[in-house]
């Protein structure tokens, strides 16, 4: 009965489309008022300072453009750093929470010494580290990708822990009844059930993956949009604020489609919900 009320992918997007749309509209009637405008800025001038940063031509100073050529502020090279830094932290998060998920999960003694310490590590607030990773590796790149991993590692890592012990014992006894040793069971038994856990988790370890970044940024630096986004709070400038979240937004959401991409590549075997309801 239900199944028939759920919109088609169409009607979704047009709903989608619309709520933005909404949205924007609303913002722009709350900003008419110069009080209120400067505090949650403009959507007109926060669009034309994106469209200012990524313009490849000059362009003279407007309303939209009151910088000019300027408000560029170099866009490319800061957008580039901010995104090394997640994609390394990306990277390396993952593989260190898939290491050490896979590990722990098949070594029940060294999973109950290191539990309470995980814990431990994993209810610090990690933002606190950025000050020691300064000063371990300085104002470069690899502090922010140190801080980002720290995000990303644990996301990753109680997915893929939690996704080894989640095998069925049945499994498990069928396999090693066929003879399977131990490689085989992680190839074909442990590392299936974990990728759908891991996949769930990635989609989460994006954004964290920026936020370590810019936070970082943030706190110590002087390239990427985390330094762009604190030196318009520095001059009151709300739109370039603005302007730097939706550029930040934009940017993980290409990486979260990316990622979404590789998991249907990936999880071609895995039944769709309509397929299991069906089943």
């Amino acid at each position: 009965m239900f199944a028939s009320l759920k919109p088609s992918s169409r009607n979704l997007r047009y709903w989608q489309v619309g709520l933005l749309v909404v949205t924007l509209l609303a913002w722009h009637g709350f900003t008419r008022d110069e009080q209120t405008a400067f505090f949650l800025g403009e959507p007109v001038k926060v669009a034309g300072r994106v469209w200012s940063w990524f313009m490849p031509w000059s362009i003279a100073p407007n309303a939209l453009f009151p910088e000019g050529l300027a408000g560029r502020a170099d866009i490319y090279i800061h957008l580039g750093i901010t995104l090394m830094e997640t994609v390394l932290a990306f990277a390396f998060g993952t593989l260190l929470g898939l290491g050490f998920g896979l590990w722990l999960a098949l070594a029940p003694t060294a999973s109950a010494i290191l539990d309470p310490y995980i814990k431990a590590a994993n209810s610090m607030p990690r933002v606190i580290l950025a000050p020691i990773f300064a000063m371990w590796f300085g104002l470069g790149i690899w502090s922010k990708v140190a801080l980002a991993v720290t995000l990303v590692f644990f996301i990753v890592f109680f997915n893929v822990y939690q996704g080894v012990k989640e095998v069925s014992p049945v499994v498990l006894a069928n396999a090693r009844m066929l003879g399977a040793n131990r490689k085989q069971l992680l190839r074909t038994v442990y590392l299936p059930s974990a990728t759908s856990w891991v996949f769930s988790s990635l989609h989460t370890s994006v954004g964290l993956a920026f936020v370590g970044a810019v936070v970082g940024e943030y706190l110590g630096s002087a390239r990427g949009v985390g330094y762009l986004i604190l030196q318009a709070e520095g001059t009151f400038d709300v739109n370039t604020v603005f302007a730097g979240i939706v550029v930040l937004t934009a940017c993980a959401l290409v990486l979260d489609g990316i990622v979404g991409r590789i998991e249907k590549r990936l999880m071609k075997w895995q039944p769709r919900t309509g397929q299991t309801e069906k089943l």
